[in-house]
């Protein structure tokens, strides 16, 4: 009779270079072979790489890279356009396989997740062998290679799963996290990321066992709070547990440019088009925000982005275009614009959050007549004269993959629960559920 198990055990489960495995996965010609997701290669390629297979890393090519530097570092490889709902159905299938040993689950992007196991162990076995037997399901089932880490807490688990890829499996056992960590280069602690780790540097610390031997209270003087918790992650301490489901956390637009602009009507135009979409998609879910976000991506490919906390939660276009417009004008002067995005963060309860409703009666009113036109005639059914005729995408765009999105169409809030029509490093998750790609057109 097997024991009961009460010391947590969690493993971080990563798909191996998904988005470029799922490619070789259905093109069996291109296996073996540097495979380079995002669109086609050349000196005159605008776009990025969403994912390199692991021949493609050999030549130093990389996500987030541009396409055209990827095409010069490796002429030979071979170029694909994104295939965002094939991805989505192998996602749907892993996590599938994962919910069969345990409830618990936390996808925290399209193509990992945690699993608390603890309460497995009379039906699977410990840790390590729920690890192999997800290996193996995933493999035989799916396709596809996982990578797997194993620990009492989800920082060194998911620091363990990066270490052997692909195809690896990392165990450490309970009481040796933080002879696992010192070892290792800071910059794989979460929550430390290159402006820390220069911080960090002053004090000579290189490795995260040079963090944890820093008395915490020098620096909680450098970083405040934040310096506390960065002692304890290098200890190998996260209480944190794993929260079953993913809500949403932001919804956001981000539109790439034909052709970088530098022209103000044009990047406020697109920002008017970006603010009135995430309005509209918080109107549809029925919540506010709190902050907004602006992401400028210039000629050079430098990003940045800027953050702004609204004086009141705001489900309407006009405030959030306002602070975006603010966030951007100083940083787009000067430059060439390749991308711009705007977001909307710190989500709260319509009902919760209306109590001091600044906006008047009858323009509310207009608006939601204006959203029930849009969703019984199309997106494009009600468009703001200033967007007429602007050539940008439809702004009310919505992404079935976003809790946010699911919630306002009535379908389950855990994307595992959600068949898409076909129609139609300071994280803990590499890929952000909200970032999974479409397919190119």
């Amino acid at each position: 009779m097997i024991e009961p198990v009460t010391e947590r055990t969690i493993l971080h489960v990563d798909l191996d270079a998904f988005f470029a495995s799922v490619e070789q996965r259905d093109n069996p010609e291109l296996r073996g072979k540097p495979v380079i997701v995002g669109g086609p290669g050349g000196e005159s390629s605008r776009g990025v790489v969403s994912a390199a297979s692991y021949e493609a890393r050999v030549f130093g090519v990389h996500s987030a890279m541009s396409l055209r530097e990827a095409y010069r570092r490796c002429p030979h490889g071979v170029f694909v356009p994104v295939h965002g709902r094939r991805y989505q159905a192998a996602s749907r299938d892993v996590m599938n396989v994962l919910r069969r040993f345990t409830p618990q689950v936390e996808p925290i992007s399209i193509d990992e997740a945690f699993l608390d196991v603890t309460g497995s162990a009379a039906l699977f076995g410990d840790g390590p062998s729920i690890a192999r037997q997800i290996k193996d399901a995933v493999r035989d089932e799916v396709g596809l290679t996982v990578s797997v880490g194993v620990a009492s807490t989800k920082l060194v688990a998911k620091i363990a799963s990066d270490l052997r890829k692909p195809d690896g499996l990392v165990v450490v056992p309970r009481g040796d996290e933080a002879a696992f960590l010192e070892p290792l280069p800071i910059s794989r602690l979460w929550g430390v990321g290159e402006k820390t780790a220069i911080a960090l540097a002053e004090y000579s610390v290189r490795t995260i066992g040079d963090l944890a031997a820093l008395p915490p209270d020098l620096l909680v003087r450098r970083f405040g709070k934040h310096g506390a918790s960065l002692v304890d992650r290098a200890r190998g301490i996260d209480p944190d547990p794993v929260h079953d489901g993913d809500p949403a956390k932001s919804v956001g637009h981000e539109h790439t440019f034909d052709v970088d602009s530098s022209d103000p009507e044009v990047i406020e135009r697109t920002l008017l088009a970006m603010a009135d979409g995430v309005a509209g998609r918080l109107r549809s879910a029925g919540v506010r925000a709190g902050t907004v976000t602006v992401k400028i991506r210039d000629s050079g490919f430098h990003t940045i982005t800027r953050q702004r906390t609204l004086a009141e939660p705001a489900d309407m276009t006009e405030p959030i275009f306002r602070a975006a417009l603010e966030l951007a004008r100083p940083e787009i002067r000067g430059i060439r614009v390749r991308l711009l995005g705007v977001s909307a963060s710190n989500l709260g309860e319509r009902e919760q959050l209306a109590l001091f409703e600044s906006v008047e009666p009858k323009r509310r009113r207009a608006v939601e007549a204006a959203d029930s036109l849009r969703r019984r005639y199309g997106e494009r059914a009600v468009t703001r004269a200033r967007l007429l005729g602007a050539g940008l995408p439809a702004p009310f765009e919505r992404d079935p993959r976003n809790p946010l999105d699911r919630r306002a169409r009535g379908l389950p809030v855990d994307p595992a629960d959600v068949d898409v029509d076909p129609s139609g490093r300071d994280k803990q998750g590499d890929t952000e559920i909200d970032e999974i790609p479409l397919d190119d057109a």
